[in-house]
């Protein structure tokens, strides 16, 4: 029985307090995404870097939820695509002033997303994939068909203002300025699920995630709380598309296929969602590997194939947490060095 049960079924969900090392560690992160742009002075290499923060940023959205919840989502662009939509057409339509539109588009997919996953998340295994592809495909088959408010296949270009938050517009369309922005977000994303999986929330849900019979059982409601999760792992990514159609100033139907849901877990498979950084991470190894693949040749999916079945095979905890296991074994070995001596 594991800690998070034994716990649940003591009755206590206790959340240990956050380190130093942790505060530390966000400000160490937030500082890299603020320095990174001085060390690398190539236009194109900044660009693939906003662009792998912001898929980074999806895939850290699928990772929570198999973190938490245990399932895979097969349709986590349907929320990154809805969010895109929501702000380009406030905009296009001139309903809302583009602040309370950012505000309406994180709004409208994570409550849609909760509303769902109180349905959803009853069903278990690869029956709850197959619902979040569907769902996906079905939002990208409306954007496709709705000529008249989407543009269909063509997408719009998203009218944005001259000025966002006091700020030129052109500071979120520009690579280094977008950059440092998409990865503070990223960094505090990633910092604000931290805090969440060590509350007694995260608690609890990782207790579902292993025996939700058991949870049942000694009296805690569990749709709620995966439902929750589900939100959560969806605002994520509303936000990534968020940032997308900021950097981007442009929407299509790709932006909610199913394709795009499959590179993110993609992503998550090669980082690894034990760790909540793993998906960010392999963002990166994956938008780098599939620039580099394809300026060699056409057939760059199967280079992503094979690297997925690599990683599969020979490292099951992604590479993150091989990464993450290794350091922890080094560390062990150096202490067990010290008490000897």
């Amino acid at each position: 029985m594991s800690r998070a049960t034994m716990n649940m079924t003591a009755g206590r969900i206790n959340a240990p307090r956050l380190s130093h090392l942790s505060w530390i560690l966000l400000a160490v992160a937030v500082a890299a995404g603020f320095g990174l742009p001085a060390v690398v002075g190539s236009v194109l290499v900044l660009t693939l870097l906003t662009q792998a923060v912001i898929g980074g940023m999806l895939a850290v959205g699928v990772g929570f939820l198999i973190r938490q919840n245990g399932v895979v989502s097969f349709g986590h662009a349907a929320w990154y695509g809805v969010s895109a939509y929501c702000l380009g057409l406030l905009l296009r339509h001139g309903v809302l002033p583009v602040e309370l539109a950012l505000v309406l588009a994180l709004a409208v997919p994570t409550l849609t997303a909760f509303l769902l996953g109180l349905v959803i998340v009853r069903v278990p295994g690869v029956a709850f994939s197959m619902l979040t592809l569907a769902v996906g495909q079905a939002f990208h088959e409306f954007a496709m068909k709705a000529q008249g408010l989407t543009n269909g296949d063509d997408g719009f270009a998203i009218p944005l203002p001259d000025s966002l938050f006091g700020l030129p517009i052109s500071t979120v369309q520009q690579p280094d300025t977008m950059f440092v922005l998409c990865w503070t977000l990223l960094a505090l994303v990633i910092f604000g699920l931290y805090v969440t999986v060590r509350s007694p929330f995260g608690r609890l849900t990782e207790a579902i995630r292993e025996n939700e019979e058991r949870a049942r059982f000694i009296g805690y409601k569990t749709v709620l709380p995966r439902a929750a999760t589900y939100a959560i792992s969806a605002f994520v990514a509303a936000l990534a598309g968020l940032l997308f159609a900021l950097y981007n100033g442009f929407v299509s139907p790709e932006v909610l296929h199913w394709s795009l849901s499959g590179s993110a877990l993609i992503m998550a498979v090669i980082g690894g969602s034990r760790l909540l950084w793993g998906p960010a991470l392999g963002a990166v190894i994956f938008f780098f590997l599939k620039d580099l693949a394809g300026n060699l040749t056409e057939h760059w999916p199967a280079m992503i194939g094979v690297t997925v079945i690599v990683v599969t095979v020979l490292m099951p905890a992604g590479i993150a947490g091989t990464i993450a296991g290794t350091l922890a074994e080094l560390t062990g070995r150096l202490r067990r060095a010290g008490g000897r001596a």
